[in-house]
């Protein structure tokens, strides 16, 4: 985090008001084996085109500096006005949001936080099932589906994402909480049963030690329990977002390849 917060104010000096570290760094659960680095940052507004580029820039030169785990961060930035909902620059979705406002964790600058208000949870709600489609559509959410034993082949992060990723998207959505991999799967696990509950509870353990290619069980509880995770993400998320009005995206999660 020292680099990302002296890259940041390189690129953007006096403009730099806050740094934070996010995500599991900040409200803990953080795994050194599969877990991203969540950086946040608050620039003087206005933003402009300039800091698409900054951003962009930050997280390359972070992560070539060869440092450890410098190949896992992931920048949210925006200014106050964006966090307070106003214009359309700056990387800050819903969830991210309320995690900054909630769990935060200052590293640079003055916090400001104060006054901000929290996403709604339809909000975060809509976010998480536009999240989901947008994993489904990509090629090696496409392959794992199919194939689900090939995650085995794979590196342990893409392997324990694909399987609670829907898991967290779940939690937010049934709770308006952020879906921490702890609560996410301590919730889930009491509330469903058989595959996709053993699935969940695995990979929960798979992220401080990953299963070798040819664990046979490992292979079993993901052939059974992949496809009834995700369509439990996709049958909760689109009567959701029926009933928020939003039949497209409904039937866009319905249509969705599992």
């Amino acid at each position: 985090m020292t680099a990302a917060v002296e890259q940041a104010r390189s690129v953007w000096g006096d403009r730099l008001l806050a740094a934070y570290a996010l995500g599991s760094l900040a409200h803990g659960g953080f795994s050194a084996l599969v877990s991203d680095v969540d950086f946040g940052i608050a620039l003087a507004a206005p933003l402009a085109q300039d800091d698409v580029e900054g951003a962009a820039a930050l997280a390359e030169g972070v992560r070539g500096s060869g440092l450890e785990l410098a190949d896992r961060l992931s920048v949210f930035w925006g200014s106050r006005d964006t966090l307070a909902g106003s214009g359309t620059l700056g990387r800050f979705p819903a969830i991210d949001r309320l995690d900054l406002i909630r769990y935060g964790q200052l590293l640079f600058g003055q916090d400001i936080r104060a006054g901000l208000q929290p996403p709604s949870r339809e909000g975060l709600t809509v976010q998480g099932a536009q999240a989901g489609l947008g994993l489904l559509g990509r090629p090696e959410y496409q392959k794992a589906l199919a194939d689900p034993g090939s995650l085995l082949s794979g590196e342990p992060k893409p392997l324990t994402k694909t399987v609670l990723f829907p898991v967290r998207f779940v939690f937010t959505l049934r709770t308006g909480e952020i879906g921490r991999n702890y609560d996410a799967v301590k919730h889930f696990l009491s509330t469903e049963r058989g595959p996709a509950a053993e699935l969940t509870a695995a990979a929960f353990r798979w992220r401080d030690q990953a299963p070798a290619a040819d664990d046979l069980k490992a292979r079993m509880l993901l052939e059974r329990g992949l496809h009834p995770i995700w369509q439990i993400f996709v049958k909760e998320h689109a009567k959701r977002m029926a009933s928020y009005g939003l039949g497209y995206l409904a039937d866009q999660l319905l249509k969705a390849q599992l």
